[in-house]
């Protein structure tokens, strides 16, 4: 089934997994487990050195990554923009984080992710 044509559930089941590692591993600052589930077009605009940086930037203002919360799915033809409500540890307030999957060669890829 095409990943558009799929119930926020079944969504959630291959969104939950992607982005526990893109977290856990960010949080260890681990480059080649933090992109193993990336697009060939992410990897291209993410380099090792960016990073690190942004890893240490949101660490040292916000803490860590701490519950998350799923508001919406958000499909399109192409791909489904998956949004959660995010905390961290160290900074009050929620905070968005989202990321857009993509299926491409029977794996789902992640080809944008961001929290803000």
């Amino acid at each position: 089934m095409e990943l558009a044509g799929k119930s926020d559930q079944d969504i959630l089941s291959i969104a939950n997994p992607i982005m526990d590692n893109l977290m856990d591993a960010s949080t260890a600052i681990d480059y080649e487990r933090h992109i193993r589930d990336f697009t060939d077009r992410l990897k291209g605009v993410l380099p090792k050195e960016r990073l690190e940086w942004i890893c240490q930037d949101y660490q040292s203002t916000k803490g860590f990554f701490a519950e998350r919360e799923f508001v919406a799915a958000f499909r399109r033809p192409e791909s489904v923009a998956v949004v959660w409500k995010q905390r961290f540890t160290q900074q009050p307030g929620d905070f968005v984080a989202e990321m857009v999957l993509v299926q491409q060669d029977g794996k789902y890829l992640v080809d944008h992710v961001m929290v803000f």
